[in-house]
């Protein structure tokens, strides 16, 4: 039997320095607050992390920053001055991870790069997430998230087949490079439990966009064959897509030959089964277009909730295609208890642990803080007087 849940996170014990801005580092840092990492999120003294700014509020502060900067602390720091390089290079000092997503470079200029920073500390992490890398012709390029869509190849596959380049309906520039800065500074964590020594991680959110796009890459690399718009279809899979019914569209994948048999038997188009052109899945999505028709002729003549029950019956994999709505209503969603309440009865809602982990309440969120709401405490957890805060505040080093 599972003992009591603690909301005490696998990464307990860790600091992290958190400089970054607007989405891809605040969720990177996001996930490892989550996990149990002490956060503690350096910003501008004027006005704070730019994502504080972006629509829409709740009592004053921004739901866009708010929702990837829980589980964090905030401190008001002036890089550029003297006595605020002081104050970071001490955090710097009593930290096991930094994260920055500034452009390439802009660290290094403020002598709080990596190499600055691993003479103060050789154990430190130091992963820096930008558009194109910290090397290269396009390195001082700025990029955000539709821009790494673009650059990289992403936007030229999304969007009808006969409708213009798409971008992905979320900032799947920003969140694919966090998740991949996250994953990748727990790989430095383990080399650091065997070498003693920190590293530096240069995360480039036009990598990450071709890391998610393999098989389009490799497709066109090794055989010629230039991936295009589809629509909701695979390139490689039929009938693979979203289809529409007597009422509402539905979306269904078939992907192996027992799928399909299922399929044809439940949708009453067993002849489909003995036509040469559908003979395996290859050519089936070769001849998608002969097929496309008699599958939509087929699904016209009932309703999506009709459609639903008769596939889920014979295994095949099928679902409505919700809206934000529908799907934050849904009673799956519900149970797996991803959607929370921060904090409690407060009537503010966000996403939260995608992942469960055995005896680990992932589901306790902190607050997100205010700019520069913990700048005092953090502050005197270095040593300095109350005096010496309010004169950094006077001096707008804080």
């Amino acid at each position: 039997m599972a003992s009591e849940k603690t909301s005490k996170g696998p990464l307990s014990g860790l600091k992290v320095l958190d400089v970054t801005q607007m989405l891809a580092g605040p969720y990177c840092t996001w996930m490892m607050g989550m996990m149990g990492a002490e956060v503690i999120k350096v910003e501008r003294p004027d006005g704070g992390d730019f994502a504080r700014a972006v629509a829409p509020f709740r009592e004053e502060e921004s739901l866009y920053f708010m929702s990837v900067n829980r589980n964090k602390r905030s401190l008001t720091l002036n890089l550029k001055s003297d006595e605020g390089k002081q104050i970071f290079r001490e955090l710097l000092a009593d930290c096991d991870i930094l994260v920055e997503n500034n452009r390439a470079g802009v660290m290094d200029r403020l002598g709080l790069g990596y190499a600055d920073a691993s003479k103060i500390n050789p154990r430190l992490i130091y992963a820096s997430i930008s558009g194109y890398g910290q090397t290269g012709p396009y390195k001082n390029k700025p990029a955000f998230d539709v821009v790494a869509q673009a650059i990289s190849g992403m936007m030229s596959i999304t969007g009808e087949s006969d409708g213009p380049p798409a971008r992905v309906g979320v900032s799947i520039g920003d969140i694919a490079s966090g998740l991949f800065c996250a994953v990748s500074v727990l790989a430095a964590l383990e080399g650091r439990h065997k070498s003693g020594q920190g590293t530096f991680i240069d995360v480039s959110m036009m990598d990450c966009q071709l890391a998610l796009m393999e098989n389009a890459v490799s497709r066109y690399m090794n055989t010629g064959d230039i991936p295009r718009r589809l629509g909701s279809r695979h390139p490689l899979i039929a009938p693979f897509q979203a289809i529409d019914t007597a009422d509402l569209p539905i979306a269904i994948c078939v992907d192996t030959e027992p799928q399909w048999e299922r399929m044809c038997h439940a949708m009453k188009l067993e002849p489909l089964m003995d036509d040469p052109r559908f003979e395996h899945g290859s050519m089936r999505a070769e001849n998608h277009a002969d097929l496309e028709p008699l599958l939509k002729a087929r699904f016209a003549e009932r309703t999506r909730d009709e459609w639903l029950s008769i596939l889920e019956a014979a295994d095949v994999p099928c679902s409505p295609i919700n809206s934000i709505p529908e799907v934050v209503n849904d009673p799956q969603v519900a149970h797996r208890g991803i959607l929370v309440e921060v904090p409690p009865k407060s009537g503010i809602h966000y996403v939260g642990s995608p992942f469960h982990m055995l005896d680990v309440d992932l589901r306790s969120e902190g607050v997100p803080p205010r700019l520069g709401e913990h700048s005092g405490e953090i502050l005197k957890e270095l040593g300095r007087s109350e005096e010496t805060v309010e004169t950094l505040r006077g001096q707008k080093v804080i």
